[in-house]
């Protein structure tokens, strides 16, 4: 297929290159400027030129490529501002997907997240509603998520994965990325909390599945949530950090989320069962 795969820069969108190259799909990825020219014709993509935030020049990517599937990757994750992201997810997806209606796109795989769902006791479900009462600041995080969203499923065809929280090259939860280095600094602490992690590999590869799959929204997270007492230790251990201090609190939206339906339904098995699998390779 011909796909254009936008936010192609960031983590999931250099990660998913290789896999969408080695199907023998046709890649444009969509750059904000000129300096990431050559690293993606290095990999095998077009590179086409376009700010998310530019309705004009995104309308003008489709035009030119018209391509048979948008693949939505684009987050401001490196920022580290949840406005910043939330922003993109508004503003960014409208103009994505108004440009993909434009030109006749069949489908659009587009990246959400698994911690958005309202607090509960028991791993939520794709069923389970979002966090539409989230308090501040968590509710600039949720409003995007449901912009997002909202949005996408105007497409002819889409798929939302509803990622766990993202570990591996490249990520805050790498050896040196910002959760290791917070470690080091002892600013972190561990809760009760419970978080459902994807690898950035395992991530991507449900990317490129996802474009067979049927309409609808799926979580995308491993075998294994964890509450903090539990991850936390375990990946300061596994950098060489200073084992963080404990603190009997768990936050309600922090309730993990359940693979049932990526499994069952749409046949997909994580490489990286548990995040431990993957911990293990940082020691």
């Amino acid at each position: 297929m011909k796909i254009l795969l936008a936010g192609s820069t960031g983590v999931i969108g250099k990660m998913v290159i290789p896999f969408l190259i080695k199907e023998g799909h046709d890649v444009f990825g969509m750059i904000r400027s000129e300096k990431h020219v050559k690293s993606m014709e290095e990999l095998g993509v077009k590179p086409v030129i376009a700010d998310a935030f530019d309705r004009d020049s995104v309308y003008a990517a489709l035009i030119e490529t018209q391509p048979d599937v948008v693949m939505h990757q684009l987050t401001a994750l490196n920022s580290g501002d949840i406005d910043d992201n939330s922003k993109i997810r508004k503003e960014g997806t409208r103009n994505l997907v108004d440009a993909a209606n434009h030109v006749g796109v069949k489908k659009m795989v587009a990246q959400s997240i698994s911690w958005a769902y309202e607090p509960g006791n028991t791993l939520a479900t794709e069923e389970t509603p979002l966090d539409i009462n989230a308090p501040l600041p968590r509710k600039i995080t949720i409003d995007g998520v449901i912009a997002l969203e909202e949005k996408v499923k105007e497409m002819p065809e889409f798929i939302i994965l509803r990622y766990g929280t993202f570990y591996g090259p490249g990520t805050w939860y790498s050896r040196n990325g910002k959760i290791a280095k917070q470690l080091h600094k002892q600013e972190l602490y561990a809760t009760n909390g419970i978080t459902s992690f994807i690898h950035v590999k395992d991530a991507a590869k449900a990317a490129v599945l996802a474009l067979n799959w049927p309409s609808g929204t799926v979580n995308i997270v491993d075998d294994e949530p964890a509450k903090g007492t539990i991850w936390l230790p375990y990946f300061a251990r596994m950098i060489g950090a200073p084992l963080p201090y404990i603190k009997d609190i768990h936050n309600s939206w922090e309730r993990g989320a359940s693979n049932n339906k990526a499994k069952k339904q749409y046949g997909w098995e994580p490489m990286y069962a548990s995040w431990t699998e993957g911990f293990d390779m940082l020691h």
